[in-house]
């Protein structure tokens, strides 16, 4: 499995100013993760711990999983208490068992098969205590948008920053582009869109049922007009 998040990417990672980066969208995360993870929680793709750490300084045991050495080098220029394994998050396992695991920011798009999108789901919920819940962050794919034959879909222009979406329609094959015109940097990321009833079966084929689908982390509902949800599955 490639490390698309090595090097530069990783050391300028921090650095984003995307809505995900901002501080009230963090703490909203943190505060809507903080009451399931009383037991502990593992985090899938960890990163540089931009959920992980605000949520360790709340106090709770906070473990975590990622594929990119570099990514949690800078993790650890922030802190050395929270546990990480360096592995992809469909077999790598740590100790224990947690009331929660999550991945946010559409990590699990990362994963570039349904076959290992099932697999983390699974590992998932091998991490679990009985009753213990995944929450899983995630765009809503935006193919509505794009005019028949198309495939590539512009999402944001601006004076430091352009990105474009490229969809494969066939594969659900999702390439999200991004370019800094005053760096001069460009990146690519190349994953598997997921469509919500696609991560319930999932969920339900690693022992797990859905419990809750919000719009996002302030527990707005989730509509037919929603670009993103938050998702709640528990381990029946």
């Amino acid at each position: 499995m490639t490390d698309f998040f090595a090097g530069d990417i990783a050391q300028r990672y921090d650095e984003s100013t995307g809505p995900y980066f901002d501080p009230a969208a963090i703490e909203a995360a943190v505060d809507f993760l903080l009451p399931l993870a009383r037991g502990g929680a593992l985090e899938l793709a960890i990163g540089t711990g931009r959920i992980a750490v605000p949520l360790a300084q709340r106090g709770v045991h906070v473990a975590g999983i990622d594929l990119s050495p570099d990514m949690v080098a800078e993790l650890r220029r922030k802190t050395e208490e929270i546990p990480v394994e360096i592995g992809d998050m469909t077999t790598t396992s740590v100790e224990g068992t947690f009331s929660l695991v999550y991945i946010v920011f559409n990590s699990i798009f990362n994963l570039r098969t349904q076959e290992l999108q099932v697999a983390c789901f699974e590992n998932a919920a091998a991490h679990l205590a009985p009753g213990g819940v995944f929450v899983v962050e995630l765009m809503v794919p935006e193919v509505q948008r794009l005019p028949r034959g198309d495939k590539f879909l512009l999402f944001d222009v601006s004076a430091d920053h352009v990105g474009f979406d490229e969809f494969d329609l066939v594969t659900q094959g999702l390439t999200s582009n991004h370019y800094d015109p005053q760096k001069g940097t460009y990146s690519t990321f190349p994953g598997r869109y997921i469509w919500p009833a696609e991560l319930d079966l999932m969920a339900r084929l690693a022992g797990m049922e859905l419990c809750e689908r919000w719009a996002d982390w302030d527990r707005s509902p989730f509509t037919a007009e929603s670009t993103k949800h938050v998702s709640v599955w528990q381990k029946t």
